[in-house]
């Protein structure tokens, strides 16, 4: 019984579509385009299966595929302006001839930098080491650490992060007022008719941020005369009334 894996080593639709090719030594000018569009539907059919994740571009060559094989199966072929027919298949032969010459200079480009690499040494690393040593600021040397320079670094390291911790971090909270509900609270509290004291509305604030939002909504509700603020007895207090049920009638 034999078996047969294959991986998904291409590195793109037309990198598959060349190897499609090369493999049954087809005439790229001359693509059998039924037999191609079945291998590549095939492909990732089969990479479904292995549950891989299909990249648009290759869901956007096996569209292209098909369409052109349904324009290949049409009784009608398209024309130019001249009347010659057009290949459908032209489009896709151009973009594989200029993927294979993007791919051959790669290939020469890579082999140049592999011969490279191997003839020419990287330079002097025991300066190389000595620069970056100073550029970080460590006074010590980067070639022989022992147990004594790790456990050096590793208490900088966490001078560091107990610093970036300690560091000012500013949240900002979001509280749950609005001057629309603090408006409908205070006429609530007040009722019609009736009065209450501006220290009674601060008896009633949780915080600070309410007390704003109210002594904010208070002013809004005396601009649209939908209150009076009344001078009363004491230091720096107020009464809040709230106009009469006919009152409110009478303005609507």
């Amino acid at each position: 019984m034999s078996f047969e894996i294959k991986l998904p080593l291409f590195q793109g639709p037309f990198d598959l579509l060349l190897f499609f090719i090369e493999r049954d030594e087809l005439d790229i000018y001359d693509i059998p385009i039924t037999r191609i569009t079945s291998d590549f539907l095939e492909y990732l059919h089969h990479l479904e299966r292995m549950n891989m994740e299909l990249a648009g571009e290759f869901i956007w060559v096996a569209a292209t595929l098909m369409r052109i094989k349904a324009k290949m199966l049409l009784p009608r072929p398209e024309t130019d302006k001249a009347g010659n027919e057009i290949d459908p298949r032209q489009e896709l032969v151009q973009h594989l001839l200029e993927y294979k010459k993007f791919k051959i200079v790669a290939a020469e480009l890579s082999n140049l930098e592999t011969d490279g690499l191997a003839r020419y040494e990287r330079g002097n690393l025991n300066a190389e080491l000595s620069d970056l040593a100073k550029r970080t600021g460590e006074d010590f040397d980067l070639q022989s650490l022992d147990l004594y320079r790790l456990l050096k670094i590793y208490a900088k390291a966490m001078r560091r992060f107990e610093e970036e911790q300690a560091r000012p971090r500013h949240t900002v909270q979001q509280y749950p007022y609005t001057m629309e509900v603090q408006k409908e609270w205070i006429l609530l509290k007040i009722g019609f008719g009736k009065s209450l004291s501006f220290t009674e509305v601060l008896s009633f604030c949780p915080d600070k941020i309410a007390l704003v939002f109210n002594f904010l909504a208070i002013l809004e509700l005396a601009a649209a005369q939908q209150l009076q603020i009344i001078v009363d007895e004491g230091f720096n207090n107020f009464l809040l009334k709230a106009p009469t049920a006919e009152q409110v009638l009478q303005e609507v």
